[in-house]
This record gives C-alpha cells, sequence and structure tokens, in this order.
C-alpha cells in the first residue's frame, strides 16, 4: 500500500524546517512530492542555542527544565507553520497526507548512557495539523544499546537502488555533523564521520556574524592549518570503527586561536572534509561515487577539497542525480514515518550498532 507522507526536519544546522512529501510504500519510493523550508529567526536559534548549551545537564529524556520548555514550544509551534504555509502553498488538504514524520531538534545525543534527547511536542503539532504525526525514532534504538543515529540510511538505500552504476556508492550527508551511508549490494554501513557545518557555521557567526560560509567563499580565500588538523584528528572518535555517532557539539570545545576568517574557515572546511576521508579506509571496499547532500553540498569549497582527497571515486552533488540535497532528509523522515507504520525496520546491527533490526517511532494523533 502506497503512503503519502510528509517528513519534517530541523538539523544541527539550526537553520530551520525542512519540509517534504513523498509517496512510499516504506521499501521504495514511488513518487517525490513538492518540497519547502521556513527558516529560524535570529530570536529562535539563539534561544535553540541556549536549550544546547542547557541541555547539556540533562539525564532523563523527559525532563525539560528552564529554558529547555520554552525551546520546545518555539520548536514545536515553528513545525506547525512550516506544514500550515506548505499544505497552503501547494494546495493541500491535510486528510490527503497519512501520516507525518516529526523528528523534532536534537539537544542531546549520548548514546553510550543510553540518552538521547529530541525536543518537541507531537502531540500539539497534530492538534495543530489535524494529522497523525510520527514521532520519537531514536528512543527504541538507544534504549536497546543502539547509537540512534544515523537513522537515514534506508532512505539512501532506497534512493540509490534506483541509480544504474557499480557500488560501491556512499551517500555523505554533511548537515551540522556529516554522516555516511555505504551501499554495495545488500551490505548497507552508516556512521557519522566527524563535524559536518556545526563547527563552522559557529565560527563564521561569531566572527563575521554571517551564519554560514556563503558557497564557501571564505575559506576559498584562506590558508588551511595542516597541523591544527592532525591534531584534531587525533580524537579516539576518528579510531572507532562504524557504527558510531555524534552529538552536535562533540568538537566544540577544539577551538581555532585567534586567526583571520578566511584562515579560520578554510581550517574548519579542511577538517570536516579530512574527517570524512578517514572512513575510507574503515571501509570494506574504497567506494567509487559519492553523492553529497545537505548543506555542504552548496560549499563550493568543500566540494572542490572533498573531490581532491576522495579521488578516484566521482563525488557529485545529490541535486545532480535529480535528488534534492536540501530536502533529502526531510524526505527520509517521510519514509522513515511510512516504515514505521508498517513495522519495517528503521536501523540495524551495521547502522547504529543495535543488536538486531529495530522498528521506532511512536504515533501522536489530532
Amino acid at each position: 500500500m502506497i503512503l503519502t507522507a510528509i517528513g519534517l526536519m530541523s538539523g544541527t544546522s539550526l537553520d530551520g524546517v525542512d519540509v517534504a512529501m513523498i509517496e512510499t510504500d516504506g521499501k521504495r519510493v514511488k513518487a517525490f512530492g513538492p518540497s519547502g523550508y521556513r527558516p529560524y529567526s535570529d530570536v529562535e536559534r539563539r534561544l535553540l542555542l541556549q536549550a544546547l548549551t542547557e541541555a547539556v545537564h540533562l539525564e532523563a529524556r523527559e525532563a525539560r527544565p528552564g529554558i529547555l520548555r520554552e525551546a520546545e514550544r518555539v520548536v514545536t509551534a515553528a513545525h506547525a507553520e512550516a506544514v500550515a504555509s506548505f499544505k497552503a502553498q501547494n494546495r493541500i488538504a491535510s486528510e490527503d497526507i497519512d501520516i507525518v514524520g516529526f523528528h523534532g531538534q536534537t539537544v542531546l545525543h549520548r548514546p553510550a548512557d543510553r540518552l538521547t534527547v529530541q525536543i518537541g511536542d507531537a502531540t500539539a503539532l497534530a492538534k495543530a495539523i489535524r494529522i497523525p504525526v510520527m514521532h520519537d525514532f531514536r528512543a527504541a534504538d538507544v534504549a536497546a544499546g543502539g547509537q540512534g543515529a544515523p537513522l537515514v540510511p534506508v532512505y539512501h538505500r532506497a534512493l540509490a537502488q534506483s541509480l544504474e552504476r557499480e557500488g560501491p556508492v556512499v551517500v555523505l550527508n554533511i548537515g551540522g555533523v556529516s554522516n555516511i551511508t555505504y551501499i554495495d549490494g545488500d551490505t548497507l554501513i552508516a556512521c557519522d564521520t566527524g563535524p559536518g557545518n556545526a563547527l563552522l557555521d559557529d565560527f563564521m557567526h561569531r566572527t563575521t556574524g554571517q551564519r554560514f560560509d556563503c558557497e564557501g567563499r571564505m575559506a576559498a580565500q584562506g590558508t588551511v592549518d595542516a597541523a591544527w588538523i592532525a591534531d584534531a584528528l587525533n580524537d579516539p572518535f576518528f579510531m572507532q570503527p562504524p557504527p558510531k555517532s555524534l552529538d552536535r557539539n562533540a568538537f566544540a570545545r577544539r577551538v581555532l586561536g585567534n586567526v583571520a576568517p578566511a584562515d579560520g574557515a578554510a581550517t574548519l572546511t579542511a577538517f570536516t572534509v579530512a574527517a570524512i576521508a578517514k572512513i575510507v579506509p574503515r571501509l570494506p571496499k574504497r567506494p567509487r561515487s559519492w553523492v553529497v547532500a545537505g548543506g555542504g553540498a552548496r560549499n563550493l569549497t568543500m566540494m572542490r577539497m572533498l573531490r581532491e582527497r576522495l579521488q578516484p571515486a566521482t563525488v557529485e552533488a545529490a541535486d545532480a542525480l535529480g535528488w534534492s540535497a536540501d530536502a533529502i532528509e526531510a524526505q527520509a523522515f517521510g519514509f522513515l514515518a511510512a516504515r514505521g507504520l508498517k513495522g519495517l525496520p528503521l536501523s540495524y546491527p551495521a547502522t547504529t550498532g543495535v543488536s538486531f533490526p529495530m522498528t521506532g517511532g511512536i504515533v501522536a494523533r489530532p
């Protein structure tokens, strides 16, 4: 049975809410629908950054002390607005949608402590948009001893099956954190590789007031500090085999010294790329092609560095294949919601380290 699902994603870059519609049976993609975006305001983003700071002290996933309660209200309202705008712009009625996949906003991810926290009130969202909402995708996997991330590999596999090319193929998503899905026939491996845009975005905002390095223009003018990168790559995380996952702020302590904005941007961009390249020797075979999604796909300097580091493999943006680099994660959570409704696995031993394939998600009804 084909379901029509809307996926919502507010990622670790804290830029806004992505919305995407997809038609799927939970195994294959029948059709892509429209997509949309609702940016966070500067006030909302500052609130979420503060929530990230306060969430470090959380010990219970349901707790919402201090600013976290207000942040949850803001996240829920932003998602409701995103869906309302999306439906209006595309003339879609609530009854035309079978399920909404609502990831929420991750404020803490500490799987070693069996703790992952995504804020967002799914019940309030379901009532606001008048559509059933599937949420809490990661909790069951983490409770069973998995990393709870990444969850998009099953969607990447569905997309890769439509490509007529020899494997291995790696789908690389560069959001706040970078993660890969390695696909080679029936072999599916996934993990976070290291920082994505989070360190770079935070540095740009701190030093220039800009929210990100548009197209990598700042990094293109700078000089990479190779010694700083070599030291950062000594972090124990890079020695671990997949599957493995990261909190957005896992590398925030590695602050650059007093450097020019261009040099800092170049160094942090190169660090993201070097961390991605570091995973290649830990894969069963060297990938033949890489497909890049997320904000990093729009960073021309990052894409150039990736092509240099990953050759002779091809490196191309998801948009070049007719996929949506911006909407791919939102599409994935629509796809995961459909899988969850059907009780199909969302995670596997080789993607999150869980002991056996796990389904997940909880449905909140209007």
